[in-house]
């Protein structure tokens, strides 16, 4: 038996049960984990309340980190024993010890902690399949500016130091002016409070009128049109997050005046749908955590049970960083 939290309606934090599973043996193709940590992300949020539907009864968590206790049928790339950690579909790492598919679990560095594999591989991964699979026409090249919202939450303050690393000028949004010295400290070239200032305005000033190559963009609703308006002719906006609320419906023409734009809205488990693509990110993840150019920054954790107050503060803009759930 393991302990898991679940929701057998879509809701608020309340939804959300701690229960007892029974967890079996894995079968062809997957793997038993015992976590000894969870991460916490945007996108447990949006399945909670059902903005991203699944099957009900549905146990929530995309990340995780722990020691795999026992492999099913053709699994070669782990064995009993080994340290591990996830990004992955379906759903399910809010729990003691679960059952999971292989294709998306990768051994963990012995250099890098539980606790820091299980803040960093979504996280992670998203910041990387961006920064490095999502770019505008032409590529980045060094010295090119970008912009990035939500800039000193978890995958936004991993993504101002690899963008330092790159060479990149990236250029933060967040919501206070401590968020902003935030991502300024770890990296980023400018930052913009948008709750004070006009990020269109302060974009255009700092790129000499010019705007930026690409935005990546996780908020949504409140700055998808000061995004495009954000960008440089044939420039690319990234949409990968709604934290608040979806973008409306929109008539493609606009992007035609504004610069001839690109338009893409991502997500991390189109680029890790294989189990090559997925060791191959997380190998360049875990080189730049290793190396020392990437720190993950780890700033709240919970006890499991306590996960509807880490649902909380994370959708009242409480946290920074990252944020773990401990079973």
């Amino acid at each position: 038996m393991a302990k898991a939290i679940q929701i057998t309606a879509y809701g608020g934090p309340e939804a959300m049960q701690l229960v007892d599973v029974e967890v079996g043996n894995p079968g062809p193709g997957e793997i038993r984990i015992k976590h000894q940590a969870c991460g916490l992300n945007f996108i447990d949020v949006y399945q909670r309340t059902g903005l991203y539907q699944n099957p009900l009864p549905l146990k929530l968590g995309m990340e995780g980190a722990g020691v795999v206790e026992a492999v099913g049928e053709g699994v070669t790339h782990l064995k009993a024993g080994d340290r591990a950690a996830y990004a992955s579909n379906p759903p399910g790492s809010y729990s003691t010890v679960r059952v999971m598919p292989a294709k998306t679990v990768c051994k963990l560095p012995d250099a890098i902690s539980f606790e820091t594999g299980a803040a960093m591989m979504l996280k992670g991964l998203t910041a990387q399949y961006l920064l490095k699979r999502t770019q505008p026409q032409g590529g980045l090249q060094a010295g090119d500016h970008i912009l990035w919202h939500a800039a000193a939450g978890g995958v936004g303050l991993i993504a101002c130091q690899w963008a330092k690393a790159m060479g990149l000028q990236l250029i933060a949004t967040a919501g206070s002016d401590e968020k902003c010295q935030l991502a300024l400290e770890h990296g980023a070239a400018h930052a913009i409070n948008y709750r004070t200032e006009k990020f269109v305005d302060r974009v255009k000033a700092i790129t000499g009128g010019k705007g930026v190559k690409v935005v990546y963009d996780s908020v949504g609703k409140d700055t998808f049109e000061g995004s495009l308006d954000c960008l440089r002719p044939f420039g690319l906006l990234a949409s990968f997050g709604n934290a608040s609320g979806p973008v409306p419906p929109f008539a493609p023409g606009i992007l035609g005046p504004k610069g001839s734009l690109y338009l893409t809205r991502a997500t991390l488990f189109t680029h890790i749908a294989t189990r090559e693509a997925t060791q191959a990110m997380a190998d360049d993840l875990f080189g730049v955590v290793a190396g020392g150019q990437v720190k993950i920054r780890i700033d709240q954790r919970y006890p499991l049970a306590q996960v509807a107050q880490a649902h909380r503060d994370l959708e009242a803009r409480k946290t920074t960083g990252c944020t773990i759930l401990l079973p």
